[in-house]
């Protein structure tokens, strides 16, 4: 199977191991993303956001050839989605911050889908009300990213279902179940209802074009562990049923606080989620593993490790200024910055972006309705 590499996996459900993202690309067969294309996009935006000044986002399907049909005058619009089985985490926050910067650089809508019922059929011990609950839970969080409402359409698998079923069962004709069980992994004891919800997941690259009775573009922001989604199905199926193949833009995941891995919220300990409160975060920034040495004197002498460090990969997240993230990487590199005063930054930051995200969803309460479609 594609997604188990050896001494990493990943996969649409699992990810673990400290990741090799050049094997990664090779594998999933992406491209990375040049300085040449961040240069092309910088003509449009204006500027190169620091998610890919920095290789957060590194890999790439089709990305030249939206920009080929936007230069041409022809709109894309942005797909991208949440699985809701708990609260929002940071992890999450990346593709979603990355997604809204899109947006108002190029004026495009947004259709994000929420697969409550992936979540329901995944996992024996949540119930289909406990997943639906947490959609409109984790749309609180994705509106305080800032999208536009007038362009965003957050819909919920389950309240959308007549709408998209019809464009599911098209696509579920084209892709046999040997295919699905060699991109997925699918066992004999595989629900029926998981084998079949590929197809759901690919509605969204194809809805707005049903929709709006024409061809329309999409590029899919996503982290690349959903890339098996869109590799095995909706590109595969996309020319059969006279639709553009989806393009897409991969951003790598984000470190939990533990050792390997990335951020997730079946271990909540080393999750910061976007409800912790302050004293949480700060206990569990305080707790986090890190790249430095087991001494003060050995981290003088040697120096840190910042490239296997979560809470450096946390500074290239929230800091905006590359020079800042820079000195970071140099102290702890020379053994200036020891990883105690590092976590007491890192919880000052992280602390003041939560402070704000959390007022901006407090307000998104307000706003709920404007975002949500359904059937």
């Amino acid at each position: 199977m594609p997604n188990k590499l050896g001494e990493f996996t990943v996969t649409p459900w699992e990810v673990k191991g400290e990741v090799d993202y050049d094997k990664l690309i090779r594998e999933f067969g992406t491209t990375p993303i040049t300085d040449e294309l961040i240069e092309r996009i910088a003509k449009f935006t204006g500027d190169v956001h620091p998610f890919l000044r920095r290789k957060i986002f590194f890999s790439h399907r089709d990305l030249n050839w939206i920009l080929d049909r936007y230069e041409a005058g022809e709109k894309f619009f942005l797909y991208t989605g949440r699985g809701p089985s708990g609260h929002t985490h940071m992890g999450h926050l990346v593709p979603w911050i990355f997604t809204q910067y899109l947006q108002e650089k190029f004026g495009a809508e947004l259709y994000f889908q929420m697969t409550d019922d992936e979540k329901f059929l995944h996992n024996s011990e949540l119930s289909l009300d406990t997943t639906v609950g947490f959609t409109y839970e984790n749309a609180l969080d994705v509106i305080a990213c800032g999208f536009d409402p007038e362009k965003t359409f957050i819909f919920s698998d389950i309240e959308y279902a007549k709408t998209i079923y019809d464009i599911a069962v098209k696509i579920a004709k084209h892709i046999t179940f040997s295919t699905a069980k060699a991109v997925f992994g699918f066992e004999n004891s595989t629900n029926i209802g998981m084998i079949f919800f590929p197809a759901i997941q690919a509605v969204p690259c194809f809805l707005p074009s049903v929709l709006k009775g024409k061809n329309v573009p999409c590029l899919i922001p996503a982290a690349i562990d959903q890339d098996p989604y869109w590799r095995g199905v909706a590109r595969e199926v996309a020319p059969k049923l006279g639709f553009y193949k989806p393009a897409q833009i991969h951003s790598k995941f984000i470190p939990g606080l533990g050792q390997g891995g990335k951020m997730s919220a079946s271990e909540p300990e080393t999750a910061i989620f976007t409800v912790d409160p302050p004293e949480l975060v700060h206990s569990k920034i305080m707790r986090s593993f890190t790249g430095g040495r087991s001494t003060i004197q050995e981290q003088r002498e040697k120096g840190g490790i910042p490239e296997i460090c979560p809470v450096y990969r946390y500074y290239e997240i929230l800091l905006k200024d590359d020079k800042d993230v820079r000195e970071v990487y140099c102290r702890c590199r020379e053994g200036e910055l020891l990883c105690g005063e590092d976590k007491l930054r890192l919880s000052e930051v992280v602390q003041t972006f939560l402070k704000e995200h959390q007022r901006k969803r407090e307000e998104a309460k307000k706003t709920l309705e404007k975002f949500m479609v359904r059937d």
